[in-house]
């Protein structure tokens, strides 16, 4: 199936085409971009609402400021960064795309993102799950409990909360302590055979942080500095971010 065309209406100004601009790497032209398609080849949205990496970036730079930032593709790109990876000029298309997303206003972006986010916010946890700091607690307890005795040779295992002057602060995907309760224990069973000292928060322990990919960057500020407030009260030297 042949690609379709891009319609160009003439010479526009373009708040994107500065945004492009910006985002070049030191030297860097962008006419020199040879449209090579390596960006394309390897992004798991090329094809999605007609739509793909290489030419998301040619729209911006030909100032199609309304087309891409109307574009419903910009939700179902990752942002993974595969581009950028493989692209000789490094440019960076996810940015971009972040950019695009914040100009739809707040109340139009996706339902699930947008009340994920909003759910984060609503709790110390910053769980999207609503999962508060209390029911976490007692789901970590109780499973640590249970593999203690059903796995003699791990009955020493832990998985510290709020354990001050720990080494690590670990985050976990919200989603495992409320439907999947089991699959955080691989992990603690690594952390425990190498001697890692570790701990969850019981504040800002949730991994996920959905306002990131709302581009609603007050909330994703504030849920970063949750999580990065707890990490600091308990004197931890590394974050270690599971996501």
């Amino acid at each position: 199936m042949a690609e379709s065309s891009i319609k160009i209406k003439g010479k526009k100004e373009s708040f994107f085409m500065d945004k492009v601009k910006e985002i070049l790497p030191e030297g860097g032209n962008l006419n020199l971009c040879l449209t090579c398609g390596a960006c394309a080849s390897g992004c798991p949205a090329t094809g999605l609402a007609d739509m793909d990496p290489r030419k998301f970036l040619r729209m911006c730079a030909m100032g199609m400021d309304e087309e891409v930032t109307t574009t419903p593709w910009v939700w179902m790109c990752t942002m993974c960064q595969r581009c950028i990876y493989v692209c000789p000029m490094k440019i960076d298309i996810p940015q971009l795309v972040f950019n695009a997303r914040g100009t739809w206003p707040r109340d139009q972006r996706p339902k699930g993102i947008r009340d994920s986010c909003d759910m984060a916010l609503r709790n110390p946890s910053n769980s999207a799950m609503g999962t508060a700091p209390d029911d976490f607690v007692f789901v970590v307890e109780d499973v640590l409990a249970e593999y203690q005795e059903a796995q003699p040779e791990f009955a020493d295992m832990v998985a510290p909360i709020d354990k001050e002057g720990a080494h690590f602060f670990l985050n976990q995907n919200s989603r495992e302590p409320v439907t999947e309760p089991d699959e955080m224990v691989p992990l603690w069973k690594i952390l425990h055979l190498a001697g890692v000292d570790w701990t969850y928060g019981s504040k800002g322990w949730a991994a996920e942080n959905y306002c990131l990919f709302l581009a609603d960057n007050q909330c994703w500020e504030h849920v970063t500095r949750v999580s990065a407030k707890q990490a600091d009260d308990l004197g931890c030297k590394v974050f270690l971010n599971t996501e």
